[in-house]
């Protein structure tokens, strides 16, 4: 047959003298270890190889460029030259995270190469400022099979790394990631998974707003069902006891409104203890006036916005309360127009929204003495 009328398929299972090409220079030793594994192997599997092989690619340049102890190297040129791979590395990690190449290896792959890299503090900035943060959130979730426990694990393992720099912590505080890594921590039986995300917790409790997400999350029960089970890692046990002692100093320092403000932020609204306490009303009152009323702006925000049936009636109920016990209740919820977006939800299909939100309007129709008294 004429080489000419040779198809794709028959070129592609031809067996290629590669060693040749390498004795004659064509190809390094390197390229030939490569073409061995590629050559005459699935989809998948070449898919998998291109991956690794990217991330093979920058382990010389970090090693001529960077001394054991992780200091840059006295060759101006050489950190230079680092620094651009390593920036290119972290921008082809974020591409395979947000648009995957192989839809089974690409996200692995490039998790695992992440999680090495940041522990190098160059790195850790360009990832920030790469957006990069972000794309680690979805990962977050409980695993169900031994590949995605691996991911999962080396994604939590990122988001610890990330804990130390505080411009990660600045972008984490405004996801979701606590309940995420709460959930996590919960429910996951893989000891070094629960290592490194009580680790992350510990890490986080001290900044920000993690303490009162935490506390809000039901942090501190999980953490004695966790104390409770029979661990073996000394890193573990550490880290509890050290979280389990966080969270306490924190509970002692969090106030009643703090932590109210912190559900109302976070869109956690649930019916606990504080917004049926009368006490909890009449002693911070005043401090909804904070920053313009923002909690009553955000709970606007979730009667206009949530699906969500018990955040609805308790930001309907938390509206009424404000109108009962502020005493231009009524005058700081007319200029913000509620009535009708609270009205809307009296034809809720749920009761209970119904419920709330036909109180909420009472109150601001009436005034708190007579709606009450009607309630009653």
């Amino acid at each position: 047959m004429d080489r000419a009328e040779l198809t794709n398929e028959q070129v592609l299972k031809r067996d290629i003298p590669w060693e040749h090409y390498m004795s004659t220079k064509l190809i390094s030793g390197t390229g030939l270890q490569h073409l061995r594994r590629y050559d005459h192997k699935s989809e998948s599997d070449r898919a998998r190889l291109l991956d690794e092989i990217a991330l093979e690619s920058v382990r010389p340049k970090l090693q001529n460029g960077m001394l054991p102890n992780g200091e840059a190297s006295n060759s101006k040129s050489k950190l230079t030259s680092t620094q651009d791979v390593l920036r290119g590395l972290i921008d082809w990690i974020c591409s395979q995270l947000r648009n995957p190449t192989h839809p089974n290896c690409s996200v692995p792959t490039a998790i695992h190469g992440l999680s090495n890299l940041l522990k190098e503090p160059f790195v850790r900035t360009s990832f920030v400022q790469a957006d990069g943060v972000k794309l680690l959130i979805p990962l977050i979730t409980p695993a169900s099979t031994q590949q995605s426990t691996q991911l999962l694990y080396e994604t939590c393992l990122c988001i610890w790394l990330l804990s130390f720099y505080d411009a990660a912590v600045d972008y984490l505080s405004t996801t979701r990631v606590m309940p995420r890594l709460v959930e996590v921590v919960k429910s996951s039986t893989k000891e070094k998974v629960v290592r490194v995300v009580v680790m992350s917790l510990r890490n986080l409790l001290a900044k920000g707003a993690f303490a009162a997400q935490m506390i809000d999350l039901g942090l501190p029960q999980i953490v004695q069902n966790l104390k409770a089970q029979a661990w073996t890692d000394e890193d573990l046990l550490d880290a509890l006891n050290q979280l389990e002692a966080g969270l306490k100093d924190s509970l002692k320092k969090l106030s009643s409104f703090d932590k109210y403000k912190q559900q109302v932020l976070l869109g956690h609204l649930d019916w606990s203890p504080m917004h049926k306490d009368p006490m909890f009303w009449r002693e911070n009152i005043n401090n909804f006036e904070e920053n313009d009323f923002q909690i009553l702006r955000v709970l606007m925000t979730v009667i206009d916005t949530s699906t969500d049936t018990t955040a609805l009636a308790v930001a309907c109920y938390d509206l009424s309360q404000f109108l009962q016990y502020h005493p231009s209740g009524r005058i700081v919820v007319a200029d913000l127009k509620a009535k009708d977006r609270v009205m809307k939800l009296m034809n809720h299909d749920n009761a209970e929204v119904r419920k709330n939100a036909l109180l909420c309007v009472q109150r601001l129709f009436l005034g708190a003495k007579y709606a009450s008294f009607l309630q009653a």
